[in-house]
């Protein structure tokens, strides 16, 4: 990626039953009312705040208990962290002394703040979208699951999607749909699947020698992500997950406190704690987010150090760089070109400075700095805004969060209608992060689960009619 001084990343995707929910950090983050009346004004309409808010309540089962905010009949368990790490606190604390409010909960009237994130677990259990929606009708007779496979291409009769074209081992299958074909292969995958299948850019599939179905050069394009900037302290206590994983005994606790008590490190994934902060006091919402762990390590996913070692990650929420996603052959099982171009847009630099300074004046304030021997990354030597960007591009990474290649709207860049229906094509639709116009303030996890709720009431008003 040049935004990242030409580097490689780990963009991992789920390719599980449950997508990337069956992998993801477990954070349940609805995003800001203004995300969705944006779509609302980009000509989405039925998609702004008041019209999506009552498909998050109801798919909502929340240990808190129904009320304005929340939903407890819905198929999506949501949980509060139970034991939480003293640093966790800490770390809250740490951004009330910096003049920053506590939030008790981040999915209700108001995300300004710090607080503690609400998971996708019940009872110390992920609850994947697998576990929530496909498990209690995994027995329906109408309902077969294909596993082991890759979709290759959707075939059309005279302009009508009818069969999709799919590969398991050596033996290549079709199945044809009497009504519609979903395709919800998410924000990698969906564009790639389209442009195989003939729509995209007449360009493109021209020079791989694919029939153009239809000329929708938005396929791939309009791609946004969450590049997240980790700051890494040395801790003066073994209060850690560093510190748990290097003990052979403290790692059997690990193992018993969750076995019993489904409690512990294994039963709330890595981000405990979280803010949404504004850099400038223009600002009308939150424009960063800090994900906080009790942990540290050089790439998310990668060993953890040897030392005593906490991370507070910041992204920017809303980046204006877009980027892209292509295929590169005309087979279904080479990974498609991802260009996120991070970093690109100067407005985007800019704010990714700001948030590593808020970050140091946070780990500064007396509830933080008492647990602090020194800063591991950026350092010490790193201060001039010149340094700071620098060491984004070095070691910014994602954070799982693309969306936006099948962008919904009506406008020549857009894929899909506000029914979510591919442009230029009958019986089709793309229901997944990917038809996201602009990105969500947040993790996307809730936001899939709601844009899924609310396809679902299309299709079957559609079947009715």
């Amino acid at each position: 990626d040049p935004g990242l001084h030409h580097r490689q990343i780990y963009w991992p995707r789920g390719k599980v039953l449950g997508g990337s929910s069956a992998i993801n950090g477990l954070i349940f983050i609805r995003g800001q009312p203004q995300d969705y009346d944006n779509w609302a004004a980009m000509g989405n309409a039925g998609w702004s705040w008041n019209d999506v808010l009552p498909y998050f309540v109801s798919l909502e089962n929340n240990e808190r208990g129904a009320s304005e905010w929340h939903g407890d009949a819905g198929p999506q368990a949501v949980s509060d962290i139970g034991q939480v790490n003293p640093l966790a606190e800490a770390f809250i604390e740490a951004c009330t002394e910096a003049g920053y409010s506590r939030n008790l909960d981040f999915n209700g009237a108001s995300q300004d703040g710090a607080g503690f994130y609400q998971l996708i677990t019940r009872r110390g259990f992920r609850c994947s979208s697998a576990n929530a929606y496909l498990k209690p009708v995994r027995h329906r007779s109408n309902l077969a699951v294909v596993t082991e496979a890759l979709a290759g291409r959707i075939e059309f009769t005279n302009g009508r999607a009818n069969t999709v074209e799919f590969r398991r081992g050596h033996n290549t299958q079709k199945v044809s749909a009497r009504r519609e074909i979903i395709l919800a292969a998410g924000a990698v995958q969906s564009p790639q699947l389209l442009q195989l299948s003939g729509i995209g850019d007449a360009k493109v599939l021209t020079e791989y020698g694919l029939p153009v179905v239809t000329n929708c050069p938005g396929v791939g394009r309009n791609l946004q992500d969450h590049l997240q900037v980790r700051v890494i302290h040395h801790c003066t206590q073994p209060l850690t997950t560093n510190d748990d994983l290097k003990s052979i005994w403290r790692q059997v606790g690990m193992g018993l406190r969750y076995a019993l008590w489904r409690s512990g490190p294994l039963a709330v994934g890595i981000n405990q704690a979280g803010a949404f902060l504004k850099t400038a006091k223009t600002a009308p919402t939150p424009d960063i987010q800090f994900s906080f762990a009790a942990l540290s390590s050089d790439l998310p996913g990668s060993s953890l150090h040897d030392f005593s070692g906490f991370t507070s990650s910041v992204c920017q929420l809303r980046p204006e760089s877009r980027g892209q996603v292509a295929i590169r052959s005309t087979d279904p099982s080479d990974s498609p070109a991802i260009h996120p171009n991070y970093l690109m847009a100067n407005f985007d630099q800019r704010i990714a400075i700001k948030g590593l300074n808020i970050a140091r004046q946070i780990a500064a304030q007396p509830a933080l700095a008492q647990y602090i021997i020194s800063e591991y990354l950026p350092g010490e030597g790193v201060q001039s805004d010149d340094e700071l960007l620098d060491f984004a591009r070095r070691h910014g990474v994602t954070m799982f969060h693309p969306v936006g290649t099948c962008k919904m709207g009506n406008d020549t860049e857009s894929v899909v209608d506000r029914y979510l229906r591919v442009h230029g094509v009958e019986g089709l639709r793309v229901v997944d992060c990917s038809i996201m116009p602009t990105l969500v303030s947040g993790n996307t996890h809730a936001a899939a689960v709601m844009i899924a709720e609310k396809g679902s009431d299309m299709i079957l008003a559609d079947a009715e009619r």
